[in-house]
């Protein structure tokens, strides 16, 4: 019977043209967890009868990305069919990819949305029939950003400089050298068309407004110039300043003396807004530790506050509104339960609070990072959510809002679905630091044999519905327990100021782990592993110097380091005072005791665990303060992606990372060499390295 059902879900899966479907036997290998098919931005249209997605899915074997816009019924009495090619998916400069936005007409008949095609970024529409894609804007420049009229039969956009005007910018600071100032993100490996900014390698800069390492493509200050075109007869017209669409602020319609809100949802139409805003006695947090939840009605505003029990003292961490209704659809994150979400409607005239739908994981519109949570697709009867928790990959559900009873939509990991669900399921984990933290993480145990517990993985971040390769991507998880070494993917706590303060608990998160798993006969504490990007890679390191819990580590990305304190200062006040505050640092003469106690290239000779680093091309520069002399202590082997930004996203790259971080953790924890020709030099390398290590490490604190 199973055979048949994954049988049914592979044909299934080739009707809807989203994947290719591996055979139920197949490991659950990097490969096909980096080419699960994501969804995103789901919209319903404005009758409620239909609903817009997009698809987005890694092809190692083209080193791309395919994008799909669909539509399918809400009702799921028909399949969703193709409507029109999304293109090149946009990334931020971190590399993560955008959420995919489209608009309705208000007929019904058509989607727009931004694509970038054919080397342009331009707005699209497709008919909800799946009979026309078009582009609507032929623009010299690339759109920024778009609105339709509430006629629907004016589309407005608006564009920077011209694609023309940035290629001889970027050509001319080729031939004429680029001045180094502020703006120039320097400590990467390239300056000249290093970065892949909308669909493109592109010489970028950094955002003036961002936190300081956010890039942006050049001549990207340039105003926006905003164009109408009329829909019916395809005529652009330049708009003037007083027609240029105003973007809604939420502070106009406050009370005043309100605080701006941490997070909201305007409904302009009705003049009224749903808050999120942060409280309670903030101490030493970056965030103060609790939500609020209210709305402002009318005009005058009269704010209300939600009192019930289902939202007093919750982690809310999106609002949206349902349609010609006075409810409040808001969206809990759980740290207690994993980070898994729930959905609740608020009557915001009535008070009454109540439950529409609990998963063991995440429920919204594909947010994977930041879990900023723009919330499902809505109508006034039902939502259209994303849903992936750890045992099972995204697919898309319709959830009744009255009843909360679901079902699945469209689903085009089912084959990787069935075999991950007769693979020992995750389990989440529970458990306490020494000082009474409480910590939660995801264990994917691994198969016992020989009569010795198996080693263990650990990466510490966030650990978000279907987990892939980590919260960095680069860990297959899966993959590892396949292959006898248990993971656990451990969520991180508060964000302390205190750098030394917040490295510390992610170090009882990690050792209290060790010592629940390894008391109990579930792994074997001699042999630990640990890595991640980011925030994990500076908790990795951390642990690496401050404890002799770890046999071997692998990271990605830098860490603050002299070099990187050097570059950013070139920003002046803002980068110096950021350091101060979440590291207390100053430059290394004016602060030398606190650089020695937290920074990796002072600790380097208490390092004894391996270290693999797997670097963007935009970050290792500031990491060769400790890499070059942990090379040359034979503690490291490091790699650098060309052109990679935080997140690496080409797929080749990707695959590369997680097949090493495979082999690199089985060679160091289970003496396991993978026999392919191709490897005998990394084999080699790694060999050598273990002749200069010190005896294994026992475990101890």
């Amino acid at each position: 019977m199973w055979r048949l059902t994954t049988l049914l879900q592979c044909v299934l899966g080739m009707w809807l043209g989203v994947m290719a479907c591996g055979q139920a036997s197949e490991a659950i290998s990097p490969r096909r967890l980096i080419e699960v098919v994501d969804i995103n931005g789901p919209v319903v249209s404005p009758d409620g009868r239909f609903l817009a997605f997009r698809t987005e899915q890694a092809s190692i074997e083209r080193n791309t990305y395919d994008s799909v816009w669909y539509v399918q019924a809400m009702d799921g009495k028909t399949p969703a069919h193709r409507v029109g090619e999304g293109g090149v998916p946009l990334r931020s400069s971190a590399g993560l990819s955008l959420p995919a936005h489209a608009l309705w007409s208000p007929d019904g008949r058509w989607i727009y949305y931004r694509a970038f095609m054919y080397g342009k970024l331009a707005v699209w529409r497709a008919s909800a029939d799946g009979s026309k894609a078009e582009p609507i804007t032929v623009d010299p420049a690339d759109v920024r950003d778009f609105s339709l009229s509430e006629d629907g039969q004016t589309l407005n956009y608006s564009v920077g400089a011209t694609r023309a005007e940035v290629v001889a910018a970027e050509q001319s600071e080729y031939e004429r050298g680029i001045q180094v100032d502020s703006s120039v993100p320097v400590g990467q490996g390239s300056l000249f068309r290093s970065g892949n900014v909308e669909g493109r390698l592109a010489t970028q800069r950094l955002d003036v407004k961002g936190d300081g390492f956010a890039r942006v493509s050049l001549l990207s200050d340039m105003p926006d110039r905003w164009k109408a075109i009329d829909l019916a007869t395809g005529k652009v017209s330049e708009l003037a300043s007083s027609e240029v669409p105003s973007p809604k602020d939420v502070m106009s319609m406050l009370p005043k003396g309100t605080s701006r809100p941490w997070r909201y949802a305007l409904d302009a139409a009705h003049h009224r807004a749903a808050l999120l805003t942060r409280v309670g006695e903030q101490g030493d947090r970056v965030k103060k530790p609790n939500v609020e939840l209210s709305a402002v009605l009318g005009s005058p505003a009269r704010r209300v506050e939600c009192k019930a029990r289902l939202c007093v003292g919750k982690a809310i961490s999106g609002v949206q509104w349902q349609p010609n209704s006075d409810e409040v659809i808001y969206t809990v994150t759980d740290p207690a339960e994993g980070m898994a979400q729930s959905l609740f409607r608020w009557d915001v005239r009535g008070g009454d609070v109540v439950t529409v739908a609990h998963s063991t994981g995440l429920l919204n519109s594909g947010e994977r990072y930041g879990l900023a949570d723009a919330g499902c697709g809505v109508s006034s009867a039902a939502l259209a959510c994303v849903v992936a928790d750890a045992n099972r990959p995204p697919h898309l559900e319709r959830i009744d809002l009255q009843t909360g009873e679901s079902q699945v939509l469209f689903d085009p990991n089912a084959a990787l679905a069935a075999d991950v669900s007769a693979a020992p399921s995750v389990e989440l984990l529970r458990w306490r630091g020494a000082d009474g933290q409480m910590f939660t993480g995801q264990f994917y145990a691994a198969r016992q044999t020989g009569g010795r517990p198996p080693p263990l993985f650990v990466g510490y971040y966030l650990c978000p519905g279907f987990l892939r390769s980590g919260y960095g991507g680069e860990w297959p998880l899966a993959t590892f327990a396949e292959h006898g070494i248990s993971a656990l993917c451990i969520n991180f706590g508060p964000f302390y100021f205190n750098a030394v303060r917040r490295y510390n608990e992610g170090l009882s998160a990690v050792r209290s782990a060790v010592d629940m798993l390894a008391s109990s006969g579930r792994i074997d504490r001699t042999r630990v592993g640990m890595g991640e990007l980011s925030y994990g890679t500076e908790i990795t390191m951390w642990t690496a110097f401050n404890s002799n819990l770890l046999a071997a580590t692998s990271i990605t990305g830098a860490v603050l380091s002299q070099s990187m304190y050097l570059d950013g200062s070139l920003k002046g006040k803002e980068f110096i005072s950021r350091a101060r505050k979440v590291w207390q640092l100053g430059a290394p003469d004016e602060t030398p005791r606190q650089w020695k106690r937290i920074g990796l290239q002072f600790n380097v000779d208490k390092i004894k665990a391996p270290v693999l680093m797997q670097v963007p091309e935009q970050e290792y520069e500031w990491l060769l303060d400790s890499a070059v002399p942990l090379m040359l202590q034979h503690k490291a082997d490091m790699y650098v992606f060309p052109q990679a930004p935080h997140f690496k996203f080409q797929p080749k790259q990707l695959l590369a990372a997680n097949e090493r971080n495979l082999d690199w953790f089985r060679f160091w924890l289970q003496d396991y060499e993978d026999p392919s020709p191709e490897k005998r030099a990394q084999y080699k390398h790694w060999r050598d390295m273990r002749a200069h290590a010190p005896s294994r490490r026992d475990g101890s604190p």
